[in-house]
Formats: structure tokens, sequence, C-alpha cells
């Protein structure tokens, strides 16, 4: 493929990618700026109830984790 073609349709992607990235949803994070956005998934009610249930959870674990722990060493001494 001759440069002289090669050259001009990459300047042309990588503008259109530009544009592109500029009116496209900004995934999880924060909303886009306008017309362009919508409500990002983690700011959903039901996303953030789902989150507080996981952190609920996993410090549930770490402290029957630690319970058990400090049980093993009761027996052990």
């Amino acid at each position: 493929m001759s440069d002289r073609f090669f050259m001009p349709l990459i300047a042309l992607i990588a503008f259109a990618m530009i544009a592109l990235a500029m009116v496209w949803p900004q995934g999880y994070g924060a909303r886009s700026p306008g017309r362009f956005g919508s409500t990002p998934i983690q700011q959903t009610a039901q996303m953030k109830a789902k989150i507080q249930r996981e952190k609920d959870a996993a410090q549930k674990r770490a402290d029957d984790a630690i319970r058990a722990v400090k049980a093993a060493g009761g027996q052990a001494q």
C-alpha cells in the first residue's frame, strides 16, 4: 500500500477516534458532558445496593476468619 494513501487514511482514522471519544459515554466513571451521557451503572440505586451487600459479606468473611484464627491459636497453647 502506498504511503500516499496509507498516511491520510491513518490520520482520518485518528481524527475519527478522537471525535468518537469526545462524545461516547465514558464507561463506569463520571457522566459524559451534555446530552451524550447517561447515568453510569455504578451510580444506580440497584448497583449501589449490590456493592454494599458485597462489602458487608466481605467484612463478615474477614471477621469470621479472624475469629477462627484466634480460636485456633487459643487451642494450640
